[in-house]
């Protein structure tokens, strides 16, 4: 090649005016996205620019590569053909990266107008989990879909791609069995984002477990426990078995509290404690307020605190207080209220003693 440029010095301005021009045409490119990217109502900012144009970059140069005229000025017409293939990966590897990085924009764009953080984020983890499982599931298809064209680029590739189809009937079915539970997993991913049994942030028991949805992938599902633990569940988990899903449409949560006391307990004075102890906490969402006798037992009767709160783990504070409220209540006030186990004996002369 350097031999071709000392004999045509022609084709050394030709390479210099190519290299401007991709230049050139690389920098018209990012000053329109910049453009763009001033109005608020687009989509790209500057991050999100220069994202994009490394991709748009590797297209420019996959093009350059595939222009004839420029490998005749050069002299290197004899490798034309292999120019032309490296050019068709390019091209190929470069829409490929564009198509992602884009779609990633569009995710993060769309995912930035709904707040995950706040007390009601039903509709924002929705819009997070849906997003987060088709993007996987789109760049995971973009790849494959990239690497087959990129493959039958090739006629001697294609040839052997066609012979290994047709004579792949039985292998076929062993593949297919054997990748059962693979696929099983990645439809399960998919219909976990069409029906959303589980969301990112729902609050769940699995296998006996309280814990929030951290991530869900095409395959699996991770569960952050409550003390710090990681629980990782299969996908097909959470369509195959049942589970409790506390958050599946709101994020608001009853608590309860049960104790168990003597009979004679005095229940208006319990309720009015209750009401007492919920309207001096913000823990407490102003919904939910009720007192009630569940049960009676041989020595002891069963009183039912339910309150409400805006999640769960607010919920379990309150349970936490109230419980520990109106045990030091009936304590101070009412310590006869306490569970008591009665014995009544008799003496020779059929006279009752009462112990407590």
């Amino acid at each position: 090649m350097l031999k071709n440029l000392l004999e045509k010095p022609n084709a050394l301005v030709y390479i210099v005016v190519a290299i401007i021009s991709l230049f050139a045409l690389q920098y018209i490119t990012i000053k329109i996205l910049r453009h763009f990217g001033k109005n608020p109502k687009y989509l790209l900012d500057r991050q999100s620019i220069s994202r994009i144009t490394k991709p748009i970059f590797l297209l420019f140069i996959g093009i350059l590569i595939r222009i004839k005229v420029i490998h005749q000025n050069l002299g290197i017409s004899e490798i034309t053909f292999v120019l032309q293939k490296l050019s068709t990966l390019l091209i190929i590897f470069a829409i490929t990266w564009l198509l992602i990085v884009s779609i990633r924009i569009i995710k993060k764009k769309v995912i930035e107008n709904y707040d995950v953080s706040a007390s009601n984020n039903l509709r924002a983890r929705k819009i997070y989990t849906q997003f987060n499982i088709l993007e996987r599931i789109v760049i995971f298809l973009l790849i494959i879909f990239a690497v087959g064209i990129a493959l039958m680029s090739f006629d001697s590739i294609r040839e052997i791609g066609v012979s290994i189809f047709a004579s792949a009937g039985v292998a076929g079915i062993i593949l297919g069995f054997s990748a059962q539970k693979m696929l099983a997993s990645i439809l399960a991913g998919i219909q976990i984002a069409i029906a959303q049994p589980i969301k990112i942030d729902d609050v769940v028991i699995v296998e006996g477990e309280w814990g929030r949805i951290e991530e869900i992938t095409l395959t699996y599902v991770v569960v952050n426990i409550w003390d710090k633990r990681r629980l990782i569940v299969p996908t097909t988990y959470f369509i195959e078995k049942p589970f409790q899903n506390w958050t599946k449409t709101s994020s608001d949560i009853l608590g309860t509290v049960f104790l168990y006391t003597d009979y004679n307990v005095p229940f208006d004075e319990m309720r009015a404690e209750l009401t007492k102890i919920l309207h001096s906490t913000e823990l407490w969402d102003g919904e939910v307020n009720v007192l009630q006798v569940t049960d009676s037992k041989e020595h002891s009767v069963e009183i039912r605190a339910l309150m409400s709160a805006k999640d769960s783990p607010t919920a379990w504070d309150l349970r936490v207080l109230v419980r520990e409220k109106l045990i030091s209540f009936l304590q101070k006030n009412y310590p006869d209220s306490l569970p008591h186990t009665r014995v009544i004996l008799k003496n020779l002369n059929d006279s009752k003693i009462q112990m407590e």
